[in-house]
């Protein structure tokens, strides 16, 4: 996959990343975006280094969007417990 495709994933795995985990987020919605394309960058690599999957190239790859989906929900957890609490 390319670059444009991995962020085309990211904003896609961050949007679902929101919809698992509703509530208002510190940096609203272009943080939220940013962090989901960090996040499928993140989930990619995790995938690739220790679970031995490597990155596929095709845009369909259930691995691939698992990875990016987790990848995105790890860092948007992250992002609230340091820079604040979303429930307020």
């Amino acid at each position: 996959m390319t670059v444009i495709s991995w962020i085309i994933l990211g904003l896609l795995a961050g949007a679902i990343a929101k919809f698992l985990l509703p509530g208002r987020d510190p940096g609203g919605l272009i943080g939220t975006t940013l962090i989901g394309i960090a996040g499928a960058f993140l989930g990619g690599w995790i995938s690739a280094r220790w679970m031995d999957h490597p990155i596929s190239k095709d845009f369909y790859d259930g691995a691939t969007w698992a990875a990016a989906i987790g990848g995105s929900l790890v860092l948007l957890v992250a992002y609230r417990l340091l820079f604040g609490n979303s429930r307020d």
